[in-house]
């Protein structure tokens, strides 16, 4: 067997970049959004903050909020058929 080269990040250039007119400073309400247990968010990543990031085979899948841990929510997102849990910051999430 050989070992697996990259990363967790690997072949994301393109899909976690900002669009020029959107670089600069986070919004501090998206950093600090609320969101209540069986809302509906999408996982849509913001480049500049790398805590909470979410696996790249989850982009701009949808998921509902099942609870809080600290400052990051528990997300049930469904992969294939299969549904499974993620813990993201919710920089990385967006209301439905």
């Amino acid at each position: 067997m050989t070992d697996r080269i990259g990363g967790a990040r690997r072949k994301t250039r393109n899909l976690f970049k900002k669009h020029a007119r959107e670089k600069g400073k986070i919004s501090l309400t998206r950093y600090l959004a609320e969101y209540k247990k069986g809302d509906l968010v999408v996982l849509k990543s913001e480049p500049g903050v790398q805590d909470g990031m979410y696996h790249p085979r989850f982009h701009g899948r949808t998921g509902v909020v099942l609870s809080k841990r600290g400052e990051c929510y528990f997300v049930g997102v469904n992969d294939m058929d299969k549904a499974k849990k993620v813990i993201i910051h919710p920089v990385h999430l967006v209301k439905s």
